[in-house]
């Protein structure tokens, strides 16, 4: 069985020379994998085969490369997204009906509002707002004319038409209701 190479003292190789095992040792300024692609990290760098070293953040902004391994100092913690700066877990909107989030992992979340179906057939779109809103109140056609929901409206002398209501909402039928009567003639 091969021996283990012994440490002097200062944490480095003592002076008889021994067969490695093929393991890794890290003992504070000596960090050696031992066997055929040993490596060894002093102050002064490593000797030997480069060794294998953590990989670094992806969001790591500053790296030290004054050890034998490369060890990030600082990590990003802000989004850059169209030409603006976000700090991380930062909300922000895009647009009245676009909101975004500036994530964790460096990045950024969007999400676009969906609107609810208006209650009327003339709704408007306002400045800084997503979704339209019916500025009318709810309504509906009879034929080409809009009349207001809630009330019957005479179209004509025999045509009676209103907007249908169902359980508290208006009922999204962009067409009214329509009774006509008999007519006297005159």
């Amino acid at each position: 069985m091969p021996a283990v190479h012994s440490l002097g003292t200062e944490g480095l190789p003592a002076a008889r020379e021994e067969r490695l095992l093929p393991e890794f040792v890290n003992t504070g300024a000596l960090r050696r994998l031992r066997g055929p692609g040993w490596a060894e990290c002093t102050e002064e760098g490593p000797r030997g085969a480069q060794p294998e070293c953590p990989r670094l953040h992806p969001r790591c902004v500053h790296v030290d490369t004054s050890q034998c391994c490369p060890q990030c100092k600082e990590r990003k913690n802000y989004c850059e997204f169209r030409g603006r700066t976000y700090q991380t877990l930062e909300e922000f909107a895009v647009s009245p009906c676009e909101r975004c989030r500036c994530e964790a992992s460096g990045e950024v979340l969007c999400s676009v509002s969906a609107c609810p179906q208006t209650e009327c057939v003339d709704p408007v779109y306002e400045p800084d707002q997503c979704c339209p809103i019916c500025k009318n109140g709810p309504n509906c056609f009879a034929e080409t004319a809009v009349i207001p929901a809630g009330r019957e409206v005479k179209t004509d002398e025999c045509t009676v038409c209103h907007c249908t209501y169902e359980e508290g909402t208006w009922r999204v039928e962009r067409q009214a209701t329509c009774t006509r009567h008999e007519c006297r003639q005159r």
